[in-house]
């Protein structure tokens, strides 16, 4: 991968796209819709729920849905809450699929929002991690990857198992939401106020912001601001520029917009009973609680997390290294994006309280596949797991599945750990896949593009009669493969992916809350 490749190039069908008027904006709303439906029903529950009676009466409506793989957790333990946008157009009206598109004509579902939100009980606090919906991750049950956005076209229980095998994240609870109610959502609230630093418009979208300013959104204008994922901005409404990170740079400003409108809903919706009222009927139709999600259970979120300030809620994004025109078995994917290690398992560490397995590395038996065709590549690779003081089982070849790839740390069921400890050790695309392994051993490296393996620290020189300190430690550091053409950090200064930055600022054009 090269450096250049890090960054979303606009197609070229896009690079003059124009404002549409409201008949061409109704056809181009049949396209992938991006919103923060999850989030925003994380934020109805833990901020409406508050009477019991009137919960109750609330909860009976709300659809319960069937999910499989999640994991049992006592109230003392945090949370990790799956916050779904679905896209899907199956259970829209007459009315809303004349804007939006029917199932026939735009089938399946996606999560284009996929948030987990990290509820710690000890500390009262909320944290949200998002998972950018071009993230390309193993399907569970097969050997192929695919968009992590597309695992829920198999349903809920699978998009479960691709987070949780694949990313090693622990998910308690699922709550999804269908996009078309964010509208009704704004609107019962009234509408919304932000501030629009630039002028700002996204064809495909329907985003066309004329002024600049503090403005009142209706619901439309609302979904259109959280939608745009091929943003143009000005500041004199003649030169335009296009945002270069597309989806990225959408998933920060629906954290902004998300603490905007979770504040709006915190100060106006719990405390009018006719707006509360309103707010939840609009997400009723469309909200789904995974059936093992009670309301004993909701209500006492609610009161756990009531007073959580929606401007101290912390966000982040997990890191991604970029890939254009990504061409993976013979089919182009268009613009994806891969993981990077270590950046997210850092970031899995302070956001969501996730901590790297104690178990000892000569207790682990490893696996390694070439999966690049790189000269030597899972010979090198297996030799500088050895030296850290994993135990080598097969070491081989398989299939190469294309030109540039993740490298893929496969484990049988019941060994999550040891492949989180192997990964720790490993820098680059990397990513964990729960299936069959050669050899025998419960982990295998399926080894590929620009992958690194620690180096263990060079010990230190024993202490002299003359009561001096020792040297410090050092490392060193030799090439995995010279045609893979990767360095071995050491373990304790990993050589890092160049990749996204977790908490992307706002950007200057992009849309805020409104000054005080």
């Amino acid at each position: 991968m090269s450096q250049q490749q890090y960054y979303y190039r606009p197609e070229p069908s896009k690079r003059n796209a124009k404002p549409v008027h409201a008949a061409k904006r109704a056809r181009r709303g049949r396209r992938r819709v991006a919103i923060i439906g999850g989030a925003l029903a994380a934020v109805i529950i833990l901020g409406a729920l508050g009477v019991y009676g009137y919960a109750r009466f609330k909860f009976a409506e709300i659809t319960k849905l069937a999910v499989g793989n999640l994991d049992t957790i006592n109230a003392s333990q945090p949370i990790n809450i799956l916050l779904v946008g679905n896209n899907s157009r199956a259970v829209l009206n007459g009315k809303q699929a004349n804007s939006f598109g029917t199932g026939s004509q735009v089938g399946g579902a996606r999560s284009d929002v996929t948030m987990i939100a990290h509820l710690d009980p000890k500390t009262r606090s909320v944290t949200l991690v998002s998972i950018p919906r071009d993230l390309f991750l193993p399907i569970p049950g097969s050997n192929n990857l695919n968009r992590v956005d597309s695992a829920l076209n198999f349903g809920p229980s699978m998009l479960v198992k691709t987070i949780e095998q694949d990313l090693g994240i622990p998910i308690n609870h699922y709550v999804e939401l269908n996009f078309d109610t964010f509208q009704s959502v704004v609107t019962a609230l009234g509408g919304i106020n932000m501030y629009f630093p630039y002028q700002l418009k996204d064809a495909y979208s329907g985003l066309n912001i004329t002024h600049t300013g503090c403005l009142h959104l209706n619901g439309f204008q609302a979904l259109a601001v959280v939608r745009a994922r091929h943003l143009q901005y000005s500041q004199n409404g003649v030169t335009w520029h296009y945002d270069p990170l597309g989806d990225l740079s959408r998933i920060v400003r629906d954290h902004e917009f998300l603490r905007v409108l979770a504040a709006q809903v915190k100060a106006q919706g719990i405390s009018n009973p006719v707006t509360l009222n309103s707010v939840l009927s609009a997400i009723e139709p469309y909200l789904g609680l995974d059936k093992s999600f009670t309301l004993n259970e909701l209500v006492s979120l609610a009161t756990t997390y009531r007073h959580v300030n929606p401007n101290t809620i912390k966000t982040a994004t997990l890191p991604v290294a970029l890939e254009n025109n990504y061409v993976y078995l013979g089919a182009n994917y268009g613009d994806v994006v891969f993981a990077a290690q270590p950046q997210d398992w850092t970031i899995l560490q302070q956001y969501l309280g996730m901590q790297t397995p104690s178990i000892a590395r000569s207790s682990i038996t490893v696996s390694v596949a070439n999966g690049t065709g790189a000269y030597l590549q899972a010979t090198d690779t297996a030799g500088a797991l050895r030296k850290l003081g994993y135990k080598i089982g097969t070491v081989g070849n398989t299939t190469i599945q294309g030109s540039n790839l993740e490298t893929v740390v496969r484990y049988t069921p019941g060994h999550l750990a040891m492949a989180e400890k192997v990964m720790s050790d490993l820098s680059g695309a990397v990513v964990m896949s729960q299936g069959p392994t050669t050899g025998g051993a419960p982990v295998e490296v399926i080894t590929g593009n620009g992958l690194s393996v620690a180096t263990p620290a060079v010990p230190s020189a024993p202490s002299s009669n003359t009561g001096q300190t020792a040297a410090p430690a050092t490392t060193q550091q030799t090439a995995t493969s010279s045609a893979a053409k990767a360095t071995t950090p050491s373990v304790n200064n990993p050589i890092t992916l160049p990749a996204t930055s977790s908490n992307m600022p706002l950007q200057p054009w992009d849309p805020r809350a409104c000054p005080a």
